[in-house]
């Protein structure tokens, strides 16, 4: 977990560039920004962000459409919840890291510890989960206080640029992937498996001994889901009828398993299950509040033993099974890289959608 830098003589600034929502709402924009360093609790680690991820579910956080508070009741400016950095500071307490030590952000901040569900795998769902960009600063900000039970160590041999996206996109995929108790073998399709939450789920999927078909569209996402190992492309915009093209590949009979991470594929998604007895389709994507619907006539349920299940965000082991994955190169760059001075038109290609894989910040390259 260390580094070659003596980072007991690097001096921490007092002040550190920050990607900052103005106009918190529908037509909100970021602006770099400076804003004040924070200070480790006695329990915490000042982390020094290489690079941030930009996920969609920032978008959701800074125009406020899921349902949830707005940033600005919690005081948050910055949105954001994968970086990966460098542990520059450590409190009074801590023994779990020390200076130089690499360390990842992801979108749970904290949990209570002490509930049925941080006992339990469902840490995520903790009602006194702090979420990272909502309730606390988020990653678009370079230096960023946690608690150090809850950041994620990350191991050599894994870059900062792959590390940042397994901290949510990666690791919520491995949760989705693992709890659908799909084996190997079977046929799984990524509506929207273009974008950076279902390109690492491709991988993952094809790490696993599954079988991916990712439906799309565009030259960039098809290239990028077949060079990560999916075994088919359907393009939507292309094919009359995605789903007749889908169950055609799956053995003419249809998918076992659904991911949707792209919100738009819920009205469709359990097409794709076709004939097939046992599927399942997972909900992962989150939709602006009410905006969409997912189901079916209950007699397909019935006649096809259909289940359709949601997963939030990965928990911490999760975070490290994805980043084991990345270790072992099962999981490899699928992002572009920009510079921090232009995050606020990294964050506009984003929220229109044109973004194959995964756009991550580079906090010490401006341009």
């Amino acid at each position: 977990m260390g580094s070659i830098m003596d980072y007991s003589q690097v001096e921490i600034p007092t002040h550190c560039k920050a990607g900052v929502v103005v106009n918190e709402g529908p037509g909100f924009h970021v602006e770099v920004q400076t804003v004040p360093v924070p200070q480790p609790g006695p329990d915490d680690v000042l982390i020094k962000l290489n690079y941030t991820g930009l996920c969609s579910s920032d978008i959701h956080m800074m125009q406020g459409d899921i349902g949830l508070p707005f940033m600005s009741t919690f005081g948050v400016r910055s949105a954001g919840h994968e970086g990966a950095g460098v542990v520059v500071k450590v409190g009074a307490n801590v023994k779990t890291f020390k200076l130089g030590d690499r360390a990842g952000i992801k979108p749970v901040m904290d949990t209570c510890g002490s509930c049925a569900l941080c006992w339990g795998d469902k840490e995520t769902y903790c009602k006194g989960a702090i979420l990272t960009g909502l309730q606390a600063a988020g990653t678009y900000q370079q230096y960023l206080v946690s608690p150090a039970r809850y950041a994620s160590p990350i191991p050599d041999g894994v870059p900062d640029e792959i590390a940042g996206p397994i901290m949510c996109s990666a690791s919520t995929m491995y949760r989705s992937l693992n709890e659908s108790n799909l084996r190997s073998g079977a046929w799984v399709v990524f509506p929207g498996g273009g974008g950076g939450v279902g390109i690492q789920g491709v991988q993952l999927a094809k790490g696993m001994g599954l079988r991916p078909i990712v439906v799309d569209t565009g030259a960039s996402k098809h290239k990028l889901a077949l060079e990560m190992g999916a075994e088919a492309f359907v393009d939507f915009k292309d094919v009359a009828d995605p789903a007749k093209a889908v169950i055609e590949i799956a053995d003419g009979v249809g998918a076992h398993g659904v991911f949707v991470t792209a919100p738009a594929a819920y009205r469709t998604a359990a097409s794709f299950i076709g004939d097939r007895i046992g599927g399942i389709v997972m909900c992962i994507g989150i939709p602006a509040a009410g905006s969409m619907t997912i189901g079916a006539d209950p007699c397909q349920f019935v006649f096809k033993n259909l289940t359709i299940k949601g997963t939030l965000v990965g928990s911490r082991s999760d975070t490290a099974m994805a980043l084991d994955f990345a270790r072992r190169g099962a999981l490899r760059q699928i992002c572009e890289v920009y510079p921090l001075n232009r995050m606020p038109e990294a964050v506009e290609k984003l929220r229109k959608g044109e973004v194959a894989g995964r756009i991550v910040i580079d906090f010490n390259w401006e341009e």
